[in-house]
């Protein structure tokens, strides 16, 4: 029940009209016959007291609001426990048994958003497994601990702990996350590894051993062959010692793929050293690397890492392009597709060579596939290649466009976030210009 609390100096215009009115009448009344003198002081009273009574403002209906809502709501989180959470490095959400947030800590936001509190859980968690885990829990059981995964935009893993806390007031429950992607990753790459270098290992080992049997046998004493078999040997163990390069290069940039890359890097600069490291080899096939004049280009990237791919890029267009030909280097920018897009910047890496068929393109960044597997191996490729750009560019929230027209050759077109802002001088790297192929 609420009081009627009197305040000087607050009353309405209507109210102060009816008060006066009553007090002249009563004046009136004073000069008026005996007749009408006590009805009219009677009306003229009534008329005073009932101004003054509403003239008298009362507590405003949003004050009993606000005085409900301090009543009922749940017990706040003090200052210092809101500091500690905020400091460690695991997401945690804390929320009362109506499901609304009270705290979101800040390793949390990237999951659920800067601006979380005060919303339901089921707003900024849109995981079944937690809302009925939660519901558990507040039902009387006890703690539990659940795993999810996140599929986009880099797919990770997390183990959720959802334990209550004991209070005075409501129940309060206390959601503990734990990031699992590298741990799981590093079990997924440790199969991988295992049945890829098992598969692809095979067929080198088996000639390698064929060769030393033959050697041991009744090829010992024959110098010719011995030869030819040592050099078929070395060609078969250089090709597994790139294989097993690859196939490591390649676990560790899966490993910290969803770890993008924050520095900046100059595109044009990284194409032109890539291009520098192959020039000797485009030099035996007697082809021809052009690159295209451009202004620095920046992006947001790992330096080694995308030397890697346009190493890769550049060293399949001549291998692949034919001899005597020429590989084209070209660069661009693209405005952001969206509000929330941001700008491009891109590379494209261009052969002559015979083209690659429509139905084989989706598969190229497969582990271990080629469009023709003689070709490539006896070209000295892995068949891990483009899956190392591939992956490269997804850690760097990149995009690898390919087009081809038989007979007339590829272009693989590699496109980077832009950089907002420039290294200065002291930064860059220096990278030297490429040696022409005459």
């Amino acid at each position: 029940m609420f009081k009627i609390v009197f305040v000087p100096n607050t009353w309405s215009t209507p109210t102060v009209i009816l008060s006066v009115l009553g007090a002249l009448g009563m004046l009136a009344l004073a000069a008026a016959t005996q007749a009408v003198m006590i009805p009219g002081i009677f009306a003229a009273a009534l008329f005073l007291v009932l101004g003054i009574y509403l003239a008298a403002p009362r507590r405003s209906d949003s004050t009993k609001t606000a005085s409900n809502l301090e009543e009922s709501a749940p017990p706040g989180i003090p200052d210092a426990a809101k500091v500690l959470l905020n400091s460690l490095d695991e997401p945690i959400i804390i929320f009362d048994v109506a499901g609304k947030v009270l705290i979101a800590n800040s390793s949390s936001r990237a999951l659920v958003g800067s601006d979380s509190e005060r919303k339901h859980i089921s707003a900024v968690l849109r995981y079944p497994e937690i809302l009925e885990g939660a519901a558990r829990v507040l039902a009387g059981g006890d703690a539990e601990t659940i795993f999810f995964s996140v599929v986009v935009p880099v797919e990770r893993h997390y183990r959720a702990r959802i334990t209550p806390i004991e209070s005075d007031g409501p129940g309060l429950l206390m959601l503990q996350l734990s990031d699992l992607t590298s741990t799981r990753r590093a079990e997924e790459l440790r199969a991988d590894f295992i049945a890829n270098a098992s598969h692809e290992l095979r067929t080198p080992l088996a000639a390698v051993s064929g060769f030393v049997d033959t050697l041991l046998g009744h090829a010992k004493d024959d110098a010719a062959a011995r030869q030819r078999f040592l050099e078929i040997m070395s060609v078969e163990t250089t090709r597994m010692r790139r294989l097993i390069d690859d196939l490591l290069s390649l676990s560790q940039i899966e490993l910290n793929e969803h770890n993008p890359p924050m520095g900046k890097v100059d595109l044009v600069m990284i194409v032109r050293g890539a291009a520098a490291a192959l020039a000797p080899l485009a030099d035996i096939d007697n082809v021809n690397l052009e690159i295209a004049d451009s202004d620095p280009l920046w992006a947001i990237g790992d330096r080694d890492e995308l030397i890697q791919v346009f190493q890769n890029l550049i060293h399949n267009a001549i291998k692949y392009g034919g001899e005597s030909r020429k590989v084209h280097l070209g660069f661009g920018t693209s405005p952001g597709a969206g509000r929330n897009v941001s700008d491009r910047v891109f590379a494209s890496v261009h052969d002559e060579g015979e083209g690659i068929p429509r139905e084989a393109i989706p598969r190229l960044t497969e582990r271990f596939y080629r469009v023709d597997v003689k070709r490539s191996r006896a070209r000295g490729g892995t068949g891990l290649g483009l899956a190392i750009v591939k992956h490269i560019l997804n850690r760097h929230n990149g995009k690898l466009q390919i087009e081809s027209v038989l007979g007339e050759g590829s272009t693989f077109t590699v496109a980077l976030p832009a950089a907002m802002t420039i290294l200065n001088e002291a930064e860059e790297v220096a990278i030297p210009e490429i040696p022409r192929a005459t």
